[in-house]
């Protein structure tokens, strides 16, 4: 058998240490402690739907001040007066001017060669002198008929007094019985007739007076008529020495020298500097809430100018609405087409009014919702927000001030309702 060693092992007797035990007693403390220290964080841990890490996120606080809503933009110096000059009608032009130069109001800028257009002009002014001819000729012929209409009534009026005279004679002599009865009645039929002849000259005098008063209005229409187409052609002729409508330099020529082109072709533009305004693109969400007159400052080059919304786009394009903005008080000299400027349109100045810096949860909640930090927890509350600015937004409802909100960075929140903020 073999044998073990139980007859060579003894029982050591084990004495206590009280500094061990103060030891121990020490780490269950500080653990207690410990514990007691972690626990609401462990709680809230628990707690929360979601932890995500405050350097993702972005933080800002609710205040009570002003609220201004304005648009800031880059805007483009356009001419307010630019017209364009067309060919009124067709034929080889004359360019007088290039492009660039300085021209005055009325000043001839170009030349349309258009010998149709003068031979018409030439061919109906001699229309309308041949009208006025048989016009005053119309006027000469009915004073010669009522001269010869008056003269039958005249000599008509005559014949009748005669015969009256006459009659009355004859009768008295009946009477004395020098006569006989038949004489009497010849008399009478003599006297009647230069009566019926009397009537009939008194008619046609007046008839005459009508037919002449007619005939004379009628030439005088076909007069007036061919002397407005003359007018007209003459217009037509004027026009074919193309004049700036404005003081200003020429812009572009459409044309090169001598071409010959039709009617309504473009020829060149003409800029007026003296009335410039600033074009800018507002953004669809602002549009609707920018109205003409609305004041607005003007900054570039180190200068700043007040301005007015002059005209605003009936239109949106690529989601912007274009809109014109004229310089108050005048035209600065310094400034020049196409020049970019600065553009601030004031909307709304109100004071005394609850705000929070703007941020992306204006547009992933719609102004419904915001997550309001307290004790390191984000608890998503229902909000009402109002209007907003390039930087703020107005809260109507559901925060108040001194509130800190997240507002940038909530898409990692995955709508949680409680969410854990790590440091």
């Amino acid at each position: 058998m073999i044998r073990d060693t139980s007859a060579q092992d003894r029982l050591v007797e084990v004495k206590s240490s009280p500094k061990k035990k103060f030891l121990w007693i020490g780490g269950a403390v500080v653990a207690v402690l410990v514990l007691a220290f972690l626990m609401p964080g462990v709680t809230r841990l628990f707690s929360a739907d979601a932890s995500v890490s405050a350097s993702r996120l972005a933080f800002a606080t609710v205040q009570r001040g002003p609220f201004i809503r304005d648009i800031a933009a880059e805007g483009q110096v356009v001419a307010a007066v630019s017209p364009t000059m067309y060919a009124t009608y067709g034929g080889a032009v004359t360019l007088k001017v290039h492009a660039g130069d300085t021209v005055k109001k009325g000043q001839v800028l170009a030349v349309i060669d258009s010998p149709e257009l003068v031979n018409k002009l030439a061919q109906e002014q001699s229309n309308a002198d041949a009208m006025e001819v048989d016009y005053l000729r119309a006027q000469i012929d009915a004073r010669k008929k009522q001269s010869e209409m008056q003269k039958a009534y005249d000599n008509a009026k005559i014949d009748q007094e005669t015969a009256s005279r006459d009659y009355d004679r004859y009768q008295q002599a009946y009477k004395l019985g020098g006569v006989p009865q038949m004489e009497v009645d010849k008399m009478k039929d003599a006297l009647n007739k230069a009566k019926i002849t009397m009537a009939h000259a008194q008619g046609d005098l007046n008839l005459d007076n009508n037919t002449g008063t007619f005939d004379i209005k009628a030439k005088k229409l076909a007069h007036d008529r061919q002397v407005l187409l003359v007018q007209d052609l003459q217009r037509q002729v004027d026009n074919l020495n193309v004049r700036s409508p404005v003081d200003g330099q020429v812009g572009q020529l459409f044309i090169a020298e001598r071409a010959t082109v039709a009617k309504d072709a473009q020829l060149l533009s003409v800029i007026d500097l003296s009335a410039l305004e600033v074009e800018v693109k507002v953004p669809e969400s602002f549009a609707r809430d920018l109205a003409v007159g609305m004041g607005g400052e003007i900054s570039g080059n180190g200068n700043n100018w007040k301005g007015l919304v002059s005209a605003i786009s009936p239109e949106v394009v690529n989601g912007e609405v274009a809109a014109r903005v004229r310089f108050e008080g005048g035209t600065p000299k310094q400034l020049r087409q196409n020049q970019r400027l600065s553009v601030r349109i004031l909307l709304d100045h109100r004071d005394n009014v609850l705000t929070v810096q703007r941020g992306s949860f204006v547009d992933e909640s719609g102004g419904s919702y915001a997550y309001v930090v307290r004790d390191g927890i984000a608890t998503k509350t229902t909000i009402r927000a109002g209007e907003s600015s390039i930087d703020k937004v107005e809260i109507l409802d559901g925060l108040k001030e001194g509130d800190n909100i997240v507002i940038s960075g909530t898409d990692n929140f995955k709508g949680a309702q409680r969410v854990v903020i790590s440091r």
